[in-house]
Formats: structure tokens, sequence, C-alpha cells
């Protein structure tokens, strides 16, 4: 059973299991750095599309210190944590359990600290050769797309599950297209000191992660990411013809808030790296989803990027001064 058809069956479980006690009202996805970046697609998924059911996206520990007053049985959590042991994260399910929550665990080991606070345990694709229709996002996707579904009814979901038959293809044919473009950005930003982020909609997710996860932590350059939306508010102040922006031009409603800052940066910066996710093929999903397949296709692009960035600087993405060496 593939991962798509896993969580259908565990959303509908899930809903026949509170029928008589009020049903499903919350759904909180939660998780730490990356994963929790993984999970803003289905988060904007819930906002946009259902008309009863709350969301929340919030990083692990602040859940179990900050938790909602809502949350309790009429409430899914779903939990990212890749290698199931984020102490944060796993306390985090732990206190789902506790307030008789369903809890999804989304990991990629099948043994962990974190599977005995998992109800419903999903394994996720990952790796070079990974399904991207199985991958972390799209689980999480699943999730909320079949509660949507088994909820209020998603008129759209037919074409959803096309898109997510196309997406493996669509990225792995933007990776290929994309590595002269990502050889020419290593040479070009290997010296840099800063580099900063942008997009928006479903898709910001990913240059968030782009932003924390490789140049803060894995590159050691300095970094923010910055909403397009939010860019003429203050951070486009710092813009000129010495500072780096690599800058996300998704497909969907919310490319326009993504043309409008690059117009900008065409005007007043010299040093912009565009990733769009048209000139790279999401145009062929269909335009009333294609809004969630944005963050599956930039980071999973990104990885060329990164890869070619770490051989030029030298400094392997697995180099670390503090995470797992000292106590935190």
């Amino acid at each position: 059973m593939n991962q798509r058809e896993q969580m259908k069956g565990i959303i509908a479980e899930i809903l026949a299991a509170r029928k008589e006690k009020g049903g499903v009202k919350q759904i909180y996805f939660v998780g730490c750095g990356g994963s929790l970046g993984a999970l803003y697609p289905p988060k904007n998924f819930m906002e946009r599309e259902s008309m009863t059911i709350k969301t929340g996206w919030i990083s692990s520990n602040e859940f179990v210190h900050s938790t909602p007053k809502d949350f309790g049985e009429n409430s899914v959590l779903v939990i990212a944590c890749h290698k199931g042991n984020t102490p944060e994260t796993i306390a985090a399910a732990r206190l789902g359990r506790e307030k008789g929550a369903a809890v999804i665990v989304l990991t990629w080991l099948e043994e962990s600290e974190i599977i005995p606070y998992a109800e419903y345990p999903v394994f996720y694709t990952f790796g070079d050769n990974k399904d991207i229709a199985g991958e972390k996002t799209m689980c999480a996707l699943y999730a909320a797309v079949e509660l949507l579904q088994q909820t209020e009814g998603y008129e759209n979901y037919d074409l959803f599950m096309e898109g997510a038959e196309r997406i493996d293809g669509i990225v792995k044919r933007a990776c290929k297209h994309v590595e002269k473009k990502a050889a020419a950005f290593a040479k070009e930003y290997k010296d840099d000191k800063v580099i900063y982020t942008m997009g928006s909609g479903a898709g910001y997710g990913a240059a968030y992660m782009e932003s924390i996860c490789i140049f803060m932590e894995m590159q050691w350059i300095n970094s923010s990411s910055i909403h397009t939306g939010e860019f003429f508010h203050g951070p486009f102040e710092i813009t000129d013809t010495e500072i780096p922006f690599l800058i996300q031009v998704s497909e969907g409603s919310t490319r326009p808030l993504d043309e409008r800052a690059l117009k900008f940066l065409k005007t007043y910066a010299k040093r912009i790296e565009v990733v769009d996710a048209k000139d790279l093929g999401l145009s062929t999903i269909d335009s009333k989803v294609v809004d969630y397949f944005n963050h599956s296709l930039f980071n999973n692009v990104y990885p060329v990027y990164n890869k070619a960035l770490a051989a030029e600087r030298q400094h392997p993405l697995t180099t670390r001064r503090y995470m797992w060496k000292v106590e935190y």
C-alpha cells in the first residue's frame, strides 16, 4: 500500500472513532526546522480550502509549552520527525497521546524513539532516488486532502491526485534542467557571507528551509527567508547591487506577489538567482491545485544547488559546529 492509500485509510479510521464525540474540529501540523517547513503546504491547503476545520502550524517546543486550548480528542496532530529522535517533537507526540488526539507521525526510520507515541506511523520516502509522491510533504498533504474530502468534500480531489501522480516526473526533469544553473550559482556565490531567500504561498516553506537548514545550518552563511508579500514592508530597503537574492517564483495564486518582487529586484539589484516553477514544468498540473505542489518542486530542486555550492566552498553539507555536538 502506498502512502496515499495508507493516509486515506488512516483518516477514515480517525473520523469513525470520533463520530460520536463531535468529529474532527482541528488539525495541527507540528515539527522542528526542516520538518516544520515541510508541513507548510498542508497548513496552507487547510487554511484556503476548509470551511469548518481549524488548522495550526507550530514549532514542536512552542506547541508543548503554549498548547492551543482546543487541542484534544477532536484534534488530529500531524507530526514530522525525520529520524524520530528530536526531543521537542517526541514531547509533542507524547502530549498528543495524553490529550486524546489522533497522532499521525511522519518519519523515515521504522524504529525510533518517537514510534511508541505514534498512533498512526507513516514512513515516507527519502534519498536521491525517492518517489516524490511519497515524500514527507506529500504525505502531510494527503492527510489534509483526505480530511477535507471525507468531511466537507473537496471539489478538486481528483485533480489533486492527478497532480500527485505527475509530481515525481516533473521534479526529476527539473533537477536535470537546473544542473548548469546550479553550477554557475555555486561559483558566483561561494564567497558570499549572506544570501536571502524569497517565496510565497504554499511553497514558502521551501524558501524557509533553504534559508535556515542549508545556508545557515549546513553552510554557515547568514540568511533570512523573506515573504515576497512582505518584501515591500521593510526588507526591500536592504536591496543593492551587491546583496544576493534567491527568489522562487511559484505557479498558482500567489505568483503575482513573486513577480512584483522580482521586477523590483531586476531594477535595483544585480545578483539574483531565479527559480521559476513555470520554467521547470509545474504548469502541467491543473491550475486549480498547482499551488500545493510548488514546495515539492522547489525543495527537491534546491539540493542540486546545495551540493554544487558545498563543493565549491569545500564545506560539506554534513559539517556542524554545535548540532549534535554540544548540549543545547
